[in-house]
């Protein structure tokens, strides 16, 4: 994580101490098998909203019942109080600027920092940065 302005996105995070909007530069791996293969578990935030802009290849962006195709050069928000979930469709990967609010930035750190969780573990973890797992 970066809170230099202006420094190289690519796989960091823009997070300036203080602010409560967090960028980031990721990258999805590919479907080979044209099976999802979810970024993140269905879920909804109570309070806080997400938008993802494509820069390489396309994303698929679940939001309530609806699925968007996000192709290079677009973006999607996902409003808070909609369940959600993403993933790339396509084999090959996908590069995306995700835009969130620190609050969820940290808890995707402390998902990732974390070993094997049970759901209810899970459910909790979610639950402490006011978003509710759903599936």
């Amino acid at each position: 994580m970066t809170d230099i302005l202006g420094s190289p996105l690519r796989e960091q995070k823009l997070a300036p101490a203080g602010s409560n909007l967090v960028l980031a530069e990721w990258t999805a791996a590919g479907a080979p098998d044209g099976e999802p293969q979810y970024q993140a578990p269905v879920h909804l935030h109570h309070d806080d909203d997400e938008a993802w802009y494509v820069l390489e290849g396309r994303l698929r962006v679940r939001i309530g019942d609806a699925d968007f195709d996000v192709p290079a050069g677009s973006a999607v928000i996902g409003p808070h109080g909609k369940p959600h979930t993403f993933w790339n469709p396509d084999p090959a990967p996908a590069r995306y600027v995700i835009v969130m609010s620190a609050r969820t930035s940290m808890m995707l750190d402390a998902l990732h920092g974390g070993g094997n969780r049970s759901a209810a573990e899970l459910s909790e973890l979610f639950a402490a940065y006011g978003c509710e797992l759903l599936g």
